[in-house]
C-alpha cells in the first residue's frame, strides 16, 4: 500500500515540473523578445535617431533653392556681353502625379513635340523630384494648368543670355542648363560670377501640398560678381569681320586676330573664324569652341624674325647696314657631311641687314644666326616670352615649344632663326612684339579690368603687369625703323595704310603634320601704329590660305590694312586734335599716366572708366544683316533709339547707314525670320 502512494506521488509530480519547465522557457523567450525591442527601440532613438529624422523631415519637408543672380561680363566701356533671362523650368512629383500621369505625359507631348513616352517614363520615377523640362519660355505657363494637373512643379530659373551673338564667342565662352561656366570666361571666373544659392524651407499638408515653414530661416542667395573685360565689343566685332573676309577671300580653313595696347598689355580684341555663338553653344564641335590664340600652337615663320634680329642688334654683333650675300634665292649649308638648301622666294644678291629683314630674306636671317650663337639666341627667345605660358586669364592656355640648345640639332639654330623648329601661340607672339612697341618692356597680357560685387563696387581691380626689359629702347627703336621698311618697301606693303605710320612684319610657314612638311602654309602679318608712339599691335593669321597669294603679305596683310583703317577714321584716338598740323597724330594711353581720349562708365557703379580706346559714335552705323539683338546692342552703345518692327534678322534700316548721328536718335529696324532672308537670298 505504501509502495502504490509513493508510485501516485511521483507520477503526480512529474506534470507539475514540466509546466513549470516550459513557464521558465517562456520567460526567458519573453526577456529575450523584450531585449530585442528595446535594443531595437535604443538603435532607432538613439543610434540612428539622425537618419530616421532626416527620413521623416524629407516626407513633411522640401528645401526649395533660391538661385543665385550670375553676375554680368562687360566689355571696357561698359558695354554688356553677357547678362541673365529669367526662364521657367517644370518638374513633378511622380508620386503625387501618379493618378494625372497619362493627361501630364500627353499635355507636354503636344506642347514641346517629344514623345510621350519621353514624359510617361520620367514619371516612373522612384524619385520625388524629376525634371520635366528645363529653362523654357515663360509663355508656356499659360498653357499648362497646374490645378487640373497634381504634381506639377514650376520653377523660375536664372537662363545666360549673350548679347552679341556669335562676336567674342569663343573668348566669352557659356554656361550649363544650371548657369555654371564650361568654357572661356564663364570658365575662367566661374566661382566669381555664378554667388551662392539661397534657399526656403516648404512643409507638405497632408495631401502633399508645399506651403512655407515659418519655423525655418530663409536663406537669401547671394549674387554673383560681374567680371569687366579689356576688350572693345566694337573693335571685336570690326576685326571679327574683316578677318571673316578675308578668310573667305583667300579660301583658307580658319583665321586669328589678336589686337593688343603695347604700353599696358590689354586685349582689346582676340578672336578667330569660324566664330561661334554662345547662346546655342551644344551645336558645336570642342574643336571649335576654344580660343586658338591661347590654346594653339604653330611654327611662326618670319615673323619669329624679330628674335634673329633683336638677338644681333642687342648684343652688337650686327649693324643695321652690314651687308650679306643672299645667295640669289638659294644658300647650300652642310649638316652632317649633308647639304641643305637654305631658300628665299625671291632671289637676292647683296643685302643690308636691315634689308634682308624688309624683303625677309630667311638665308640673311641664317647668316646672322652663324654670328649669334645659340645660347645667345635662345636666351633672347625666351625673354620675349617664347616657350613660357603668357598666364593670361583664360582655361587652356599652352606654353608653345622652345628646344634648349643642348637639344639642338645641326640644323636648328639657322632654321629657328627663321621661324622653323619653333612653336609659338599667336599670343605670344603678339606679346613679343608688344614688347618691341613699347620700348623694349614685355607686359603680361590683360583679359580683365576689374571685378564688382552686385551691388557695382569695385572689389579688384587688375593692374598692369611688367615683366621684364627684353631690348633696349635704342634697339627697339631701330627695329620699329626695320619694320617700317617692311610696310613702306618690303614684303608688307599691303598693309600700309595713307596718312599713317604703320610697321609690320610678314610671315609664310609650312604647315607640319604628322612628322613632315606639306604644302599647307600658315599666312601671317603683324603690325604697330602710329609707329612713333605705337598704342595698337594687331596679328593676323590665316590657316591654310589656297592659291598663288597665299603669302602673308598677300593675304594677311590686307586684313590687317582694313582693320587699321576703319579703327583709324573712326577712333577720336586717332584723330589729331584741331590745333594739331595736318597729318599729325597724337595717341594717348591712360594707363601710362596720359590723358584718355574719352570717358566711359563702370557697368553697375556708374563711376568714370579710363578707356584706352572709343570708336566714334558720329555716324549712323550698318546694321542690315545682324540679328535683332545685336543690332539693339551696337545702336544703343552709340545711344541711338531702335524701334524694331518684326523679328530675325534685320533687313532694311531708316535713316541709312553713313548719316550724321546724334544722341537720341530714332532707328527704325525691319526685320524677318532668318528662314525667310535665306530662302531670299
Amino acid at each position: 500500500m505504501i509502495e502504490k502512494q509513493n508510485i501516485s506521488a511521483s507520477t503526480t509530480k512529474n506534470p507539475m515540473s514540466s509546466m513549470q519547465a516550459r513557464l521558465r522557457i517562456l520567460q526567458i523567450g519573453l526577456m529575450l523578445f523584450f531585449a530585442i525591442v528595446c535594443m531595437r527601440l535604443a538603435q532607432v532613438q538613439v543610434v540612428e535617431a539622425g537618419k530616421y529624422r532626416s527620413m521623416a523631415q524629407k516626407q513633411y519637408q522640401a528645401k526649395i533653392v533660391l538661385p543665385a543672380k550670375r553676375g554680368m561680363l562687360y566689355d571696357r566701356n561698359g558695354n554688356i556681353i553677357a547678362s541673365n533671362s529669367v526662364f521657367v523650368s517644370f518638374a513633378a512629383d511622380p508620386k503625387l502625379a501618379a493618378e494625372d500621369a497619362r493627361a501630364i505625359s500627353l499635355k507636354f507631348s503636344k506642347l514641346f513635340g517629344k514623345p510621350q513616352k519621353y514624359y510617361s517614363d520620367k514619371l516612373k520615377s522612384e524619385s520625388r523630384f524629376v525634371w520635366l523640362e528645363r529653362q523654357v519660355n515663360a509663355d508656356f505657363l499659360k498653357k499648362v494648368d497646374r490645378k487640373n494637373l497634381e504634381g506639377i512643379v514650376v520653377r523660375e530659373e536664372p537662363k545666360r543670355l549673350y548679347h552679341n551673338d556669335q562676336v567674342a564667342g569663343q573668348l566669352v565662352g557659356f554656361t550649363d542648363v544650371d548657369n555654371v561656366g564650361l568654357a572661356g570666361m564663364e570658365l575662367k571666373f566661374n566661382e566669381q560670377l555664378r554667388g551662392t544659392n539661397g534657399y526656403v524651407m516648404f512643409q507638405r499638408d497632408g495631401r502633399g501640398k508645399a506651403r512655407p515653414s515659418v519655423d525655418y530661416p530663409r536663406v537669401e542667395p547671394l549674387n554673383g560678381h560681374s567680371i569687366q573685360l579689356s576688350i572693345d565689343i566694337e573693335l571685336q566685332a570690326l576685326a571679327e569681320k574683316e578677318l571673316k573676309n578675308g578668310v573667305e577671300q583667300a579660301k583658307a580653313d580658319r583665321g586669328i586676330v589678336v589686337i593688343m595696347q603695347p604700353r599696358t598689355g590689354e586685349v582689346l580684341a582676340i578672336g578667330q573664324y569660324p566664330t561661334i555663338d554662345p547662346n546655342s553653344f551644344g551645336k558645336y564641335a570642342p574643336e571649335d569652341q576654344k580660343l586658338r590664340a591661347v590654346t594653339d600652337v604653330f611654327e611662326p615663320g618670319s615673323v619669329f624674325k624679330i628674335v634673329t634680329a633683336s638677338a644681333a642688334l642687342e648684343n652688337h654683333l650686327v649693324k643695321p647696314s652690314q651687308k650679306f650675300f643672299a645667295e640669289n634665292g638659294r644658300y647650300v649649308v652642310l649638316v652632317g657631311g649633308k647639304p641643305r638648301p637654305i631658300v628665299d622666294v625671291h632671289p637676292y644678291g647683296w643685302l643690308t641687314f636691315q634689308e634682308g629683314m624688309e624683303v625677309s630674306s630667311n638665308i640673311v636671317m641664317a647668316k646672322a644666326s652663324d654670328v649669334i650663337g645659340s645660347e645667345r639666341f635662345y636666351k633672347m627667345a625666351r625673354d620675349y616670352g617664347f616657350g613660357i605660358a603668357t598666364n593670361i586669364d583664360y582655361p587652356g592656355e599652352v606654353k608653345g615649344n622652345l628646344k634648349k640648345p643642348v637639344d639642338w640639332s645641326g640644323t636648328t639654330l639657322n632654321t629657328i632663326a627663321y621661324g622653323y623648329e619653333v612653336g609659338a601661340t599667336p599670343l605670344q607672339i603678339a606679346s613679343a612684339y608688344c614688347a618691341l612697341a613699347n620700348g623694349g618692356i614685355l607686359m603680361k597680357p590683360m583679359l580683365v579690368m576689374k571685378e564688382m560685387d552686385a551691388s557695382g563696387k569695385t572689389v579688384k581691380e587688375y593692374a598692369s603687369e611688367q615683366i621684364r626689359r627684353v631690348i633696349s629702347e635704342q634697339t627697339a627703336t631701330t627695329l620699329k625703323d626695320f619694320f617700317r621698311g617692311v610696310v613702306e618697301r618690303g614684303t608688307g606693303k599691303p598693309a600700309g595704310v595713307e596718312g599713317m605710320s604703320i610697321g609690320g612684319k610678314t610671315g609664310t610657314s609650312k604647315k607640319f603634320i604628322e612628322g613632315k612638311y606639306t604644302g599647307t602654309y600658315v599666312a601671317s602679318f603683324i603690325g604697330m601704329f602710329p609707329l612713333e608712339d605705337p598704342q595698337i599691335v594687331c596679328l593676323v593669321m590665316l590657316d591654310n590660305p589656297r592659291g598663288a597669294n597665299y603669302t602673308g603679305g598677300m593675304t594677311s596683310a590686307p586684313v590687317f590694312r582694313s582693320i587699321a583703317e576703319q579703327l583709324i577714321n573712326t577712333s577720336e584716338k586717332f584723330a589729331p586734335p584741331a590745333s594739331a598740323p595736318a597729318g599729325s597724330m597724337i595717341a594717348s594711353n591712360p594707363r601710362a599716366g596720359k590723358a584718355a581720349s574719352s570717358i566711359g562708365k563702370s557697368p553697375p557703379a556708374k563711376k568714370p572708366l579710363k578707356t584706352g580706346l572709343t570708336i566714334s559714335a558720329n555716324l549712323i552705323p550698318d546694321v542690315r544683316g545682324l540679328s535683332v539683338r545685336r543690332a539693339i546692342s551696337i545702336l544703343r552703345t552709340r545711344k541711338l533709339e531702335p524701334a524694331v518692327t518684326g523679328s530675325g534678322t534685320v533687313i532694311s534700316q531708316s535713316p541709312l547707314a553713313g548719316q550724321p548721328a546724334r544722341a537720341g536718335m530714332r532707328i527704325t529696324l525691319v526685320c524677318q525670320p532668318r528662314s525667310l532672308t535665306a530662302l531670299k537670298n
